[in-house]
């Protein structure tokens, strides 16, 4: 044999090499697709967000007019009430 290294340690060199390559790959392959999806997904997240917290300040307006008007129709139904206790006096 000429070769001066044996060749156990020229295995485990090409494989670390292979291994090393191989790790640069995939992370460079997995982080093109996460920025690609994070940088979507942030700017629906956002508008999500402000669309929902629309939806529940109108919800609330809404409510608050439900609630206005019941109280109206339970003044005026007293009011009738009492003007025709009057009226039976």
């Amino acid at each position: 044999m000429i070769c001066s290294q044996p060749l156990h340690s020229l295995r485990s060199r090409q494989s670390r090499g292979t291994r090393t390559f191989m790790s640069f790959v995939v992370l460079t392959l997995a982080a093109g697709l996460v920025g690609c999806g994070l940088a979507g997904t942030s700017a629906s997240t956002a508008a999500g967000a402000a669309s929902e917290a629309e939806e529940a300040r109108q919800g609330q307006q809404i409510e608050q007019q439900v609630k206005d008007k019941l109280q109206a129709a339970q003044e005026a139904e007293a009011a009738k009430r009492a003007a025709a206790d009057k009226d039976s006096l």
